[in-house]
């Protein structure tokens, strides 16, 4: 692993910390000057983690389902929770569409760190199981059915990746996860409301 890689992420912190006169915190009390920069830098620091193997599991949340957040840097002055109840009028439907790319440019960001680090017989992202996605799958009817998951990574050889598929409807999220804890190794027969494990992932 290269040392000089923490290095500058450790600059990176201490930077968005400074104040407007450039007098760098040792601890940063502030979060980054922009939310893009806030999310690869957390990226970076997760790649890090698991690159050194401080963490073999970790979560990173983007913005919770009830975020109100705004993203008046995409023109998109609304809270993001505000727009999810879009009553299907296509000018929120346009703005969400704009809020849900810049997350995904940001899971991109995040699979090309993962894939940039060189391994022995490939890369990290060759050896992780990344999930990609939200509990809600409508937010105008508070809807958990068909949820739009994204599995990204090779899983050290466990996983088939590049494919679109579709399960029966009905079938519980938890049935991924228990698939996913399987090739973790973690033996256990059941989670949450699952009914079985996922076949052919």
């Amino acid at each position: 692993m290269n040392t000089s890689a923490v290095r500058e992420l450790e600059r990176r912190v201490e930077r968005s910390g400074s104040s407007t006169t450039g007098v760098a915190l040792k601890k940063p009390e502030e979060t980054p000057e922009t939310y893009k920069d806030h999310l690869r830098i957390l990226a970076d620091l997760l790649v890090l983690a698991f690159q050194t193997d401080q963490t073999r599991v970790a979560t990173f949340v983007f913005a919770n389902e009830g975020s109100n957040r705004n993203y008046a840097f995409l023109g998109v002055p609304e809270g993001h929770h505000e727009l999810s109840h879009h009553g299907n009028d296509p000018a929120k439907h346009e703005k969400l569409k704009k809020i849900n790319r810049f997350h995904v440019e940001q899971f991109a960001y995040l699979l090309e760190r993962l894939r940039s680090v060189k391994e022995a017989d490939g890369t990290l992202l060759d050896r992780c199981m990344i999930l990609y996605g939200s509990g809600i799958g409508d937010g105008n009817r508070h809807d958990h059915e068909d949820l739009p998951l994204l599995l990204a990574g090779g899983g050290a050889g466990t996983l088939s990746p590049g494919r679109h598929m579709r399960f029966p409807k009905g079938t519980p999220a938890t049935n991924l996860h228990l698939s996913l804890l399987e090739r973790m190794g973690v033996g256990i027969d059941s989670l949450g409301d699952s009914t079985g494990r996922l076949e052919g992932i």
